[in-house]
């Protein structure tokens, strides 16, 4: 769904006629185009000027250890994350936007706090992130909001699909991680979820 430059009567509409409808119906939505090339292109930049090229020093979580998953999966080592950069802070307006128009339309009981925004990387060969929630307990986080940043991104080739297996349902979802898509789910037992082996930086 091409978003582009939007303003926030716009984001509230699309939250409240798109985004609220899905996350009831199935449980996640993503959007495409989210903020344009340009906008994308220059969050990616910043994070390359701030030392994350490709996202260099990121701490490594897991790395060279190989855990069982919750599902019985294995993995050799998790993407590395750490707090973004400050300079990023002037971009999140459209996601914050976004985000508090969610409290409308039976998703009011929902305080949404912001928080810095964290940057999350898989270094290719193959690693991913096992199955699990975000949220298990149902006391913190609400929902997730992924914001990705690959550029010519190819699933077949470079893997990487963040692949959600929605509770009660027969079917899985699978969400390819392509260049300027928002994808919003719920954080708790509701979507467990992986991120498949990578082949290429994600």
């Amino acid at each position: 769904m091409p978003l582009g430059h939007i303003m926030r009567l716009d984001l509230e509409r699309i939250a409240l006629e798109y985004v609220v409808p899905c996350l009831h119906d199935i449980g996640f939505c993503y959007l495409d185009n989210f903020l344009g090339e340009v906008v994308g292109d220059c969050v990616l930049e910043r994070l390359r000027g701030c030392g994350h090229s490709p996202f260099h020093g990121l701490p490594q979580l897991g790395q060279g250890s190989s855990p069982r998953g919750q599902a019985g999966s294995q993995r050799d080592a998790v993407g590395a994350c750490c707090p973004g950069p400050p300079q990023l802070n002037q971009h999140l307006t459209c996601h914050q936007q976004a985000a508090l128009a969610l409290t409308g339309e039976g998703i009011y009981f929902f305080t949404i706090f912001f928080f810095q925004a964290m940057v999350a990387c898989y270094p290719g060969n193959g690693t991913g992130y096992v199955r699990h929630v975000d949220n298990p307990n149902g006391d913190g986080r609400c929902i997730t909001c992924i914001y990705y940043l690959n550029k010519n991104w190819d699933s077949k080739l470079h893997g990487g699909i963040l692949r959600i297996f929605p509770e009660g349902k027969s079917y899985v979802a699978d969400v390819e991680p392509i260049f300027d898509r928002l994808l919003f789910f719920w954080s708790d037992r509701r979507n467990p979820h992986e991120v498949q082996p990578s082949y290429a930086t994600r």
